[in-house]
């Protein structure tokens, strides 16, 4: 696996790790756990359904990912791309770490307004249609994977950004297994936390430790984007 300029290992599985933990991904599929276990009322059927919407996940954002990196090296504008992705790291790690000492208090990074009404929305829908058949409450995990991943875009995209700017500052055919790598590690947590729910574990359980524990996942991220945003700036200074 050929590293760009600027790309180093640590900085590829630290940003896709702090990104997998983050308070917006770990509280929308929880959510959705609670929902398919009541509405399956079959641990396996959750399983399943939890792993169509994970995969989902993980192919469209490796999707917006490569879409990206296209555009980014095709056009000519990895340079821009590139100090715009440092300055947002700065200002999102900030945030983030604003929310370690004052959670929720003024502007947060999170999800697209109105989108977890959406979510609620559809889940809704979907219970419907699984009165008629599960099969078609499978392939409606797939819709809902694909939505909640642009909903949730706002909170999840700093570090993701930050990782393309670098990978665009080298050449398309080198980023693309970078990108695989990237977002199999986004995803593994979701696979752990879909694991606790298949063998016990409740879903009030797995929220309680989300709000026991999601001012310390900000602050590691927002520690973590600063560094980042900084060595950007420095690398192209």
């Amino acid at each position: 696996m050929v590293l760009p300029s600027g790309m180093t290992l640590p900085i590829l599985f630290g940003a896709a790790l702090l990104d997998s933990i983050n308070p917006c991904v770990f509280g929308v599929l929880i959510f959705l756990i609670a929902f398919m276990t009541k509405m399956f009322k079959s641990p396996k059927k959750m399983l399943i359904g939890g792993l169509i919407y994970v995969v989902v996940v993980y192919a469209t954002y490796l999707l917006i990912g490569i879409g990206f990196l296209k555009f980014t090296v095709s056009f000519g504008f990895s340079v821009a791309i590139y100090w715009i992705a440092a300055i947002i790291a700065i200002a999102a790690g900030l945030l983030e770490i604003k929310d370690y000492f004052w959670y929720g208090k003024g502007f947060s990074l999170q999800i697209i307004p109105g989108g977890a009404e959406r979510i609620k929305m559809y889940t809704k829908k979907i219970e419907k249609l699984n009165k008629k058949s599960p099969y078609l409450t499978y392939l409606a995990a797939i819709p809902l994977g694909i939505f909640v991943t642009l909903v949730e875009l706002p909170c999840t995209g700093a570090p993701y950004l930050a990782v393309l700017a670098i990978i665009g500052a080298g050449n398309y055919a080198e980023g693309i297994p970078l990108l695989l790598v990237y977002n199999l590690i986004f995803i593994l947590p979701l696979f752990v936390i879909i694991g606790f729910a298949y063998f016990g574990k409740t879903s009030k359980t797995l929220e309680a430790w989300r709000k026991d524990h999601r001012g310390l996942m900000r602050l590691s991220m927002g520690l973590f984007l600063l560094a980042l945003g900084a060595y950007m700036i420095y690398t192209i200074v």
